[in-house]
């Protein structure tokens, strides 16, 4: 008797995106869990003080808590990320890995080389903080 694993199952069952270019994962809830644990480890380069480091890390252990709350059933995985297809949820968590790693090359937290001229942060008589990486 021919039996079906859970990736093969899905192949079967999902054939397309319907997004141009775009193409169906084999087995995206294990990519998606690898990358999003990548992400928080990538994290730790980055100071702990930093706004971009605590909201991508609350945002990541979200994903993360729900994707290895689905118990492998990529429809309530979907549902529950409400980012579309699983795909375009591993493309976004993709995305986000090389951000942080370019976060942690580029030291965006360190103060600025130069100072910046009289006004640049002003907007609308409101200063805005250069410092909020």
């Amino acid at each position: 008797m021919f039996r079906l694993t859970r990736p093969l199952f899905n192949q079967l069952r999902k054939t397309t995106t319907g997004i141009t270019g775009l193409d169906v994962h084999h087995d995206p809830l294990p990519a998606l869990t690898k990358t999003y644990e990548t992400t928080l480890s990538a994290l730790s380069a980055l100071p702990a003080t930093s706004v971009y480091r605590q909201g991508v890390e609350a945002l990541t252990q979200r994903k993360l808590s729900i994707i290895k709350g689905s118990n492998g059933d990529i429809s309530a995985a979907e549902k529950e990320l409400d980012e579309g297809h699983i795909e375009q949820s591993l493309d976004i968590a993709q995305d986000e890995l090389t951000l942080v790693q370019k976060m942690a090359e580029w030291k965006a937290w360190e103060p600025l080389e130069e100072k910046p001229p009289a006004g640049q942060w002003e907007y609308a008589g409101k200063t805005a903080t250069a410092d909020s990486s």
